[in-house]
């Protein structure tokens, strides 16, 4: 008898999230973050934060804080954090490498002793023969008197080579060598370009794989190149259909104002896991075409497989133009007139599948930022009337502005007067009210009935019982249910707010 060998795991994924810090945390970036990490998490695997900040003239400390408060705000953790400007030795020493097989040449060319690529009238530089044919003792002789060069990959020219990979997304991708440009792995002044930085990174941190934006694409035949010429493996590539605006154009700030920032769903009172869910459906679908998912049905859905081809059009509309010579900013941004409706729709989904705890605590900081001393016994008091009225967290000081004052603001008395009545009703059935409601117990069930039992004595329909009330304790019509309003308002507050509608009508 002989036993068979255990089966051998497959190594769990390594992917990373590699952005940028030259702006804010865009949504395509949040996207990118959010599929990277819903990959590992469904695969057990390790999740990689890499700030790839190589370019020190662009970069700022402020794009990097925006970064980490976008993410901070999307609750998504991640395993193993690195700095790209922290591992230059790192790369130098893969470039070295390939340099030394003979597969890089140094460019002393002036106009090519950066990282540009393209250059003369079509723009179709590929190499430069007297560079890429220098001998390597001419090489070396100028390179030790000083002269600055850029550090070039020799792309295979002869044979009729083709560059592949077959990607999890766009399926089998070739591309004919002699098509790609020598493009440099160092500039002049030594420092790496992003795809000698990205590729050695990769390859060190063992990323299995790089989920990235479909404008990474056709950079991905470079990055096989580098990867086989270092002696790596490439990792498996999966790229992810662009968002687009309505129009088809790329997102971008400049274009489209604040409406691509992450923070922006933030401020507006999105809940993260509402922004997460929306995203999700923005180039990618479970097989069973749900749409309302928390974070953990969504790890158990996600696949790579399920990832769209098309590019994802967000729904938004332009935002309220803002004053001549002012930039625009979260302020200008009117939720109806901008938001996807969707992400709308779903973020009033979640909102209303929150426990009555967790939304009132939500909800509690962005009142008392609005200057409103409220306890959280009355705002856990309020959240369940509210809940059904609002999309968005920051809705919670209209819908439920009457609760946190202790006047209210002006309103038209003519607001009073029931539908199919005059100011006479009306000030008959206030009149009544203030004198039924100071002796009833301000509860749901007595309230009910007392003011029911008034209607009838003055021989008015409830409604025309109920909507001057309403009105005067909260200063319109569109309000939250009466009894529980009244209940929640108390006695006192009611009382006052009775007898000034009595004074505004009368």
């Amino acid at each position: 008898m002989s036993l068979s060998p255990a089966p051998v795991s497959p190594p769990k994924p390594r992917v990373r999230f590699a952005p940028s810090p030259t702006g804010f945390l865009h949504v395509g970036s949040a996207r990118t973050f959010i599929f990277n990490w819903l990959y590992a998490r469904h695969k057990r695997g390790t999740m990689i934060l890499r700030l790839d900040d190589t370019d020190v003239e662009r970069n700022t400390e402020a794009s990097v804080q925006s970064i980490f408060e976008g993410l901070k705000w999307l609750d998504l953790s991640w395993d193993e954090e690195y700095k790209q400007s922290e591992r230059g030795e790192l790369h130098r020493q893969m470039a070295e490498t390939i340099f030394q097989k003979g597969l890089a040449y140094r460019d002393f060319t002036p106009a090519h002793t950066d990282d540009s690529e393209k250059s003369g009238a079509q723009g179709t530089w590929l190499f430069n023969p007297g560079m890429r044919e220098l001998s390597r003792e001419e090489s070396d002789g100028r390179a030790a008197a000083g002269e600055p060069f850029a550090l070039r990959f020799r792309v295979p020219r002869e044979g009729g080579q083709l560059v592949r990979f077959t990607d999890a997304v766009y399926g089998e991708q070739m591309k004919s060598a002699v098509d790609i440009e020598d493009f440099a792995l160092l500039r002049s002044d030594g420092m790496p370009t992003y795809h000698l930085a990205s590729c050695a990174d990769d390859a060190d941190l063992r990323i299995s794989h790089i989920i990235r934006g479909q404008d990474h694409l056709t950079n991905t035949f470079k990055h096989v190149l580098i990867f086989e010429a270092a002696g790596f493996t490439p990792p498996q590539f999966a790229h992810l259909p662009l968002l687009v605006a309505p129009d088809g154009t790329k997102l971008s700030k400049r274009r489209h104002g604040p409406v691509v920032s992450v923070t922006t769903y933030r401020d507006a009172g999105f809940l993260p896991e509402a922004f997460i869910n929306f995203l999700c459906l923005l180039g990618w679908s479970p097989k069973n075409d749900r749409e309302q998912m928390g974070r953990q049905e969504l790890i158990d859905a996600f696949s790579l497989g399920g990832i769209n081809r098309a590019n994802a059009v967000v729904n938004f509309k332009e935002f309220s133009k803002p004053d001549v010579g002012r930039a625009p900013s979260p302020a200008d941004l009117n939720p109806e007139e901008t938001f996807d409706p969707k992400a709308l729709w779903l973020n009033a989904e979640h909102i209303r599948a929150l426990p009555v705890e967790d939304l009132s605590a939500r909800l509690l900081p962005i009142v008392r930022e609005a200057g409103f001393n409220l306890t959280p016994e009355k705002m856990l008091r309020i959240t369940p009337l509210i809940r059904e009225r609002i999309k968005l967290l920051r809705e919670v000081l209209a819908a439920a502005d009457f609760f946190f004052v202790d006047q209210l603001p002006p309103y038209d008395p003519a607001e009073l007067i029931p539908q199919k009545g005059d100011a006479a009703m009306a000030l008959r059935v206030l009149k009544r009210a203030k004198e039924v409601l100071a002796i009833v117990e301000f509860k749901h069930d007595a309230l009910d009935q007392t003011l029911r039992t008034a209607a009838q004595e003055l021989g008015v329909k409830a409604g025309q019982m109920f909507q001057p009330i309403r009105v005067a304790v909260c200063g319109r019509k569109n309000a939250p249910p009466l009894f529980e309003t009244l209940e929640v308002l108390g006695k006192d507050v009611a009382l006052a707010r009775i007898d000034e509608a009595i004074r505004k009508i009368g």
